[in-house]
């Protein structure tokens, strides 16, 4: 990655322009990896009122595409990465129209081997099918980043958060 601004705000790298795009270009071509996950959040907006859901697999883990890189400011190194998102599927696109690419493991392999062809590689970065999500509303306090604790994955019932 190149510029450091760049890098602190690249959090997220969209399936569409990876591999073309100067601060990910580099990472797409040599330095992918699989970030395992339980689940990850997204809000339902409708006007102000905005309800958290938590999206998980039904049984296990999540791989999603990402990609990691090492840059220096001064004398120390600092390794981020970064999570491919793909249009939504079906079973999210009420919640966002974006989601993470989430890997099969029968593709591991491919995503991880540095001489997979570019042409192999975007094949990968779709959605996942709609079966392979779970999700349901959760309490406003995922949106607390001093917030942790297995309450913020359960299940709420009741109206939507301001």
């Amino acid at each position: 990655m190149h510029d450091r601004a760049a890098r602190v705000k690249a959090i997220n790298a969209r399936a569409e322009t990876v591999a073309d795009k100067p601060t990910f270009r580099a990472a797409f071509k040599a330095r992918r990896c699989l970030i395992p996950a339980s689940g990850y959040y997204e809000r339902k907006h409708e006007g102000k009122a905005k309800q958290p859901y938590f999206i998980h697999p039904p049984h296990g883990l999540f791989a999603f595409a990402g990609l990691w890189d090492v840059w220096a400011k001064g004398p120390a190194a600092v390794e981020s990465c970064s999570i491919i998102t793909t249009t939504a599927n079906e079973a999210t696109r009420h919640l966002h129209e974006r989601m993470p690419v989430i890997l099969d493991r029968e593709h591991f392999a491919a995503w991880l081997d540095p001489l997979t062809l570019p042409p192999a590689l975007h094949d990968l970065l779709r959605p996942c099918p709609p079966e392979w999500i779970a999700l349901h509303p959760v309490g406003a306090g995922v949106g607390y980043v001093r917030n942790e604790g297995p309450e913020l994955v359960a299940a709420v019932t009741g109206r939507f958060t301001t």
